[in-house]
């Protein structure tokens, strides 16, 4: 098991946000994926949320997946690889 790490936020802080620990925990997971700082997965993870429902969410805010021109070469590689077989 991963072993955690602990933050302080101040109470007024989120007060004045007015959100809960939940909602900035949230708020972290979405700004670190889409800065690129955190994979899909993990960002769900610290979201405390399915990848799916994460995903909602993205598109709810209009943030869309990670996908490089790499990623693609390597996918159109693979399914070119797999027609071949």
């Amino acid at each position: 098991m991963p072993e955690n790490m602990n933050m302080e936020i101040p109470a007024d802080v989120l007060e004045s946000a007015r959100m809960t620990v939940q909602d900035a925990k949230f708020e972290l997971a979405i700004a670190l994926f889409s800065r690129g700082r955190l994979s899909m997965g993990k960002s769900a993870e610290l979201g405390e949320m399915s990848v799916g429902r994460f995903q909602l969410q993205l598109g709810a805010r209009q943030i869309g997946p990670h996908y490089s021109v790499e990623d693609a070469l390597e996918d159109s590689a693979a399914l070119a690889a797999f027609r071949g077989s």
